[in-house]
């Protein structure tokens, strides 16, 4: 995703701000629904309670987790899970469950006692332990920031395609950002696309053009220009190819029109095979 323009400032592009806008009113939804869920039962139960109390639950709880999801945001950027690269992201989710589920469980904590304390009430939340209270805390929080990280990623996904979309007709050069600054490519001067953690490198004969996305976002832009998956982290121009040379490991060794090689994957040797050399 690029920075600045249409996505927005390179501190919180545009896509993260509607995401995160989103996530406030669903979570107004949620607390009003949850809220009156828990003051209905506990009083159809017989509970001793005061009437704000189920309000101040949901809201502390959903003051926190707004608060945190621009966090979730910034790591779905950085670890933008894709078809080709699923299980690393998804690992490095799951891992973050667990800072996300302690900052809830801890802003919770002080913002209830806080209130309970000015209402001088008492609010005993770790009366069952400690333990079981931030298990019980993550098995929620666990789903909690999935839905988060998901609606992210969608939000993110919708403003890659846009952004594909809006480019003109009949206009066959590739617009990229590099740093500031618009640069149009011609399809035909980039030799490979190449990833880079959290960009994306524009390889031609002169330089190397940078670019904030995913590898998967430009190769559904590409593809209708010549560009086939050659690597799960590379693509490459069919029509700057030279020739294509079977390696002992099954994979393949791409010799481009400027004599510079690259490694191709076994994986990627069907779409691969109608390459023609450049002219």
């Amino acid at each position: 995703m690029t920075s600045g323009g249409e996505t927005g400032t390179k501190r919180w592009p545009r896509a993260e701000r509607r995401a995160w806008v989103f996530i406030v009113l669903v979570s107004v939804v949620v607390v009003a629904v949850n809220a009156s869920s828990d003051f209905l039962e506990m009083q159809r139960a017989g509970h001793d309670f005061d009437w704000w109390e189920p309000l101040v639950w949901e809201l502390t709880s959903a003051i926190v987790i707004v608060g945190a999801a621009p966090l979730i945001g910034m790591a779905v950027r950085r670890w933008t899970p894709t078809r080709d690269n699923l299980l690393r992201p998804g690992v490095i989710h799951l891992g973050l469950t667990i800072p996300f589920a302690l900052l809830h469980v801890a802003g919770i904590y002080v913002l209830r006692n806080a209130i309970y304390w000015l209402t001088q009430s008492h609010y005993g939340y770790f009366d069952d332990g400690m333990a079981l209270v931030l298990f019980y805390e993550w098995r929620k929080d666990v789903l909690t920031y999935a839905t988060i990280a998901a609606t992210y990623w969608i939000f993110q996904y919708l403003a890659e395609r846009q952004q594909a979309a809006a480019q003109a007709p009949g206009d066959e050069r590739i617009e990229i950002r590099d740093g500031a600054t618009a640069v149009f490519l011609a399809a035909g001067e980039v030799l490979y696309v190449e990833a880079a953690a959290n960009y994306v490198e524009f390889h031609t004969a002169a330089r190397t053009h940078l670019v904030r996305g995913t590898l998967a976002s430009w190769e559904a832009k590409l593809a209708r220009r010549g560009f086939v998956r050659a690597h799960r982290s590379r693509l490459v121009n069919r029509a700057r190819i030279a020739s294509i040379k079977p390696t002992p490991s099954g994979d393949v060794e791409i010799t481009l029109s400027d004599g510079r090689t690259i490694a191709g994957s076994r994986r990627y040797r069907d779409a691969l095979g109608g390459a023609t050399a450049a002219p």
